[in-house]
């Protein structure tokens, strides 16, 4: 029997650098208010900034809105690595 792999779209949309909506997430590693990292269905993204916010967060769709002064997003690799976290198990 073969199981399938329904795959979420991922799209971001930054607003005047201080609001930011992402879809497509899968699993969220580690926030604090200076840096959020999590994995997208296109890969790793960590979002840097300062006074960072999650306002929002669907576990069932993987939408989630961040607020703050964001200075940076870095895509890292397309793979997970590493133990899943709390949170992340949430997003299973």
């Amino acid at each position: 029997m073969q199981e399938k792999i329904i795959r979420k779209n991922h799209n971001i949309i930054l607003e005047n650098r201080k609001s930011l909506s992402i879809s497509g997430i899968t699993d969220v590693d580690s926030f604090d208010e200076r840096e959020i990292c999590l994995f997208t269905e296109l890969g790793e993204l960590t979002i840097r900034g300062r006074e960072l916010h999650i306002d929002s967060m669907s576990v069932e769709s993987g939408d989630m809105t961040i607020t703050g002064d964001i200075w940076s997003l870095v895509y890292g690799d397309k793979e997970r690595r590493g133990p899943v976290s709390a949170l992340g198990r949430l997003f299973r």
